[in-house]
């Protein structure tokens, strides 16, 4: 496990690719059910694409972290540097390009990423490795218990509404008027403890690929079965308290932080065991600069708003001339994000080529 391990570049390159799709429908108005993100309980494919980039940051944590555990105080100057970096990229990313300040939304995508990298990195560095699983267990369990059982303003204790539930509740003393829907926001603080397990999770598993006591093999078949077990418990975990991507509820993190377990297991046995690279080339190109291909795709989809004018003269845009044409909307909105993905990834390509490498 010297060598870069290509499996977990792919993987973080197909989240942010998947991400790019999901963010970029050609119209919201026409998106395929299972490109759109649940209403409020249950889980589609789009709700697990955070979570798998987060528990991505969890893995890269421990093969990063591993060899500099006996450092001095550097090294968290760089983790809080690079976090401060992250975060005010997406505070920047919320401005852009009106620049609101008034109605800035200060929680966000790479904040949280920002507040996992921190808080899993400091975990790491000052935990042993049964510690961080009984740290992980203790803030879902408790993230479940103030979100089930502690009454807060003027509701009951167990609400689970949109906009009507503990961490609303705490958010709006955090970032009061400052929420992605107003009264709620999907990356909100107080959820952002859950996130964090999210994070642990993926440490689990970057602990499990240092093992060097088991061949490669032996990890993939223990990281499998670790992530059958978090899927099922999840699964149980929903009865009662239901999976949502919204809230971040424990046996949704146990659910997709499973499922991320299982897909890494199934990327190491074919891209690292079996030595099969070409086909997932994509995904390790889009994965040696994540984060600034998300950046990019963020901030150039303006520049595609570009009007088309139709064989009358009149004026449309590109969806509205897809309709009239007679094609699926959907599978223009489809056909559009999968283009601009294509777009960011030439550009990603040609650095990767170049060995351009940006790390925040």
């Amino acid at each position: 496990m010297n060598s870069r391990l290509l499996s977990l570049d792919f993987f973080r390159g197909l989240t942010i690719a998947a991400m790019i799709v999901v963010n970029d429908p050609g119209s919201w108005s026409y998106v395929y059910p299972p490109l759109r993100h649940a209403e409020w309980h249950g889980v589609t494919p789009t709700d697990l694409v955070f979570p798998f980039f987060l528990f991505i940051v969890g893995v890269s944590i421990v093969l990063a972290l591993s060899k500099r555990k006996q450092t001095d105080s550097s090294i968290y100057f760089k983790i809080i540097k690079r976090s401060i970096i992250i975060f005010a990229i997406g505070l920047f990313l919320a401005l852009f390009p009106n620049f609101d300040f008034e109605n800035l939304r200060v929680a966000g995508v790479l904040q949280r990423i920002a507040l996992v990298y921190l808080f899993g990195s400091i975990i790491y560095l000052n935990s042993t490795f049964i510690i961080q699983i009984w740290l992980g267990i203790i803030l879902l369990i408790l993230y479940w218990v103030f979100m089930t059982y502690i009454p807060f303003g003027d509701s009951v204790a167990g609400t689970l509404e949109p906009g009507n539930n503990f961490a609303a509740w705490v958010d709006q003393f955090i970032t009061p008027g400052r929420m992605y829907q107003k009264t709620w926001d999907p990356e909100g603080f107080f959820s952002t403890i859950p996130a964090i397990a999210s994070g642990i999770s993926g440490m689990f598993c970057g602990h499990m690929l240092l093992n060097q006591s088991k061949d490669l093999k032996d990890k993939i078949i223990l990281i499998f079965v670790a992530g059958f077990s978090a899927m099922c418990l999840g699964m149980l975990w929903d009865y009662s308290f239901p999976m949502n991507k919204h809230i971040w509820t424990s046996s949704y993190v146990l659910f997709s932080s499973g499922l991320a377990m299982l897909f890494l297991a199934t990327c190491i046995w074919v891209i690292d065991l079996k030595k099969k690279t070409k086909a997932f080339h994509f995904g390790i190109v889009f994965g040696s600069n994540a984060i600034f291909a998300y950046v990019l795709h963020s901030m150039l989809w303006r520049l595609f708003q570009i009007p088309i004018f139709n064989e009358k003269g009149i004026q449309q845009n590109w969806m509205e001339l897809g309709i009239s044409s007679g094609i699926d909307p959907q599978m223009i909105s489809l056909l559009w994000a999968l283009f601009y993905t294509y777009f960011i990834y030439l550009i990603v390509k040609e650095m990767y080529k170049r060995k351009i490498f940006i790390k925040i």
